[in-house]
């Protein structure tokens, strides 16, 4: 019988991802929070184009605001230990992008929010 090596064992994940998630799931932005033993990744899609904010109660328009519908297109749900290797991952391919596309930070405004 072989020994094993001391200390813990290198894991190889094979990933097989279903033919009809290979398209992905569009989002014009996510939404990120967390419970105590989880983090949840809400990927979403605009639905309409965005809009006056109007009080329900008095129908009365709020100039300073504005509303963008939007659907969660795909919930995605980590251990909590796991934010921190998927922001790593996360800033490295960011950093990839930039370099690749001659860039040297991301966009100021990914969402419009002037309502322009």
């Amino acid at each position: 019988m072989a020994e094993l090596p001391p200390g813990p064992l290198q894991v190889q994940f094979q990933v097989n991802l279903p033919p009809e998630q290979e398209i992905g799931v569009f989002a014009d932005f996510a939404s990120v929070w967390h419970t105590p033993a989880t983090f949840v990744l809400d990927f979403l899609a605009a639905t309409a184009p965005q809009h006056p904010s109007v009080d329900p109660a008095t129908g009365q328009l709020h100039p300073e605001a504005s509303v963008l519908e939007a659907r969660v297109g795909a919930r995605v749900r980590i251990p909590s230990e796991q934010i921190f290797p998927l922001i790593a991952a996360l800033q490295e391919q960011g950093n990839q992008w930039l370099a690749e596309s001659g860039r040297s930070e991301p966009p100021a405004d990914w969402v419009n929010t002037t309502g322009q």
